[in-house]
């Protein structure tokens, strides 16, 4: 434990720290106050009424700019109490060992335990922000704008949480906390020893499957995905038997452009799994690329 307290009282981490405080504390406050509105709806018909709303200006630009105010003065007395976290200069015949990325980086980091660089650095990050961008055209949810709520959100607000804090922030975590020198996985408590050495028995899925052919492992790989994907066309024809209100209020293009995200997003914590589970590698090899 005397390690990990080292650990989260080094200066570069403090923030991180703070972080994972203040984001557990306004998860909790949010929902809280969104089951607090719920119950005083007690049949929800719309958006709210003009009478139930408030101005921007003057009344959330005020709040904003009092925050504003104390995280500035926050910051100027932190800059002045602790000593920024500079390291000697670069030194060739020195690598540090772990060698990590900024913070904000470290869930891409993380992220390359799991895939290939050109995945993890490039393909997710730009799904990512292509998501992100199309979540105002996906969402057709008129309730929930300009008032905390639950009820009325809940599978929004279930996946939100689930992709930001459970895949996102909590790689960051493991990439802070949990990963010490050669990039090895550290439980709390542990020692970070250099000179620990971990087994590579990592295999491909087809190697599971006694599957030795380039060719037939390529395929199988194509169709393992195709299957997993194809997943979004059952729940189509499942929601379309059931005559589904969800997939009435999307549409047909938005609720398919909203599985590919879903099912991609998913696909993350299940190459994890496989990960540490069954020590998979890759699903998909082929001479070009991995997946």
């Amino acid at each position: 434990m005397n390690n990990f307290l080292k650990i989260i009282s080094q200066p570069d981490n403090i923030p991180i720290v703070i972080m994972l405080f203040l984001l557990a504390f306004f998860l909790g406050l949010a929902l809280w106050q969104g089951i607090l509105n719920d119950r005083s709806r007690v049949k929800p018909q719309g958006p709210r009424k003009e009478a139930d709303k408030v101005f921007t200006f003057p009344y959330l630009v005020r709040s904003e700019f009092l925050s504003a105010l104390v995280v500035t003065l926050v910051l100027f007395v932190w800059s002045l109490w602790i000593d920024a976290p500079l390291e000697e200069p670069a030194n060739p015949a020195k690598t540090p060992n772990p060698s990590k990325a900024p913070w904000y980086f470290l869930g891409l980091q993380e992220m390359l335990v799991y895939f290939d660089p050109w995945i993890a650095g490039v393909v997710l990050p730009s799904l990512i922000i292509v998501g992100l961008m199309a979540i105002p055209y996906m969402d057709r949810n008129p309730l929930g704008n300009g008032y905390y709520t639950w009820k009325e959100r809940k599978w929004a607000i279930m996946i939100f949480c689930f992709g930001f804090f459970f895949l996102w922030v909590a790689m960051i975590t493991v990439g802070t906390f949990f990963r010490g020198p050669g990039w090895n996985f550290f439980m709390l408590g542990q020692e970070w020893d250099p000179h620990k050495i971990v087994a590579l028995t990592n295999v491909n899925l087809s190697d599971l499957f006694h599957i030795r052919s380039q060719g037939l492992a390529m395929l199988f790989g194509v169709g393992v995905i195709g299957a997993y994907y194809s997943l979004a066309m059952i729940s189509f024809l499942i929601l379309k038997l059931k005559k589904s209100q969800f997939l009435k209020d999307m549409g047909i293009p938005r609720f398919f452009v909203f599985m590919f995200f879903f099912l991609t997003m998913m696909a993350l914590p299940i190459k994890m799994v496989l990960r540490y589970t069954l020590n998979v590698k890759y699903i998909l090899v082929t001479p070009w690329f991995n997946v």
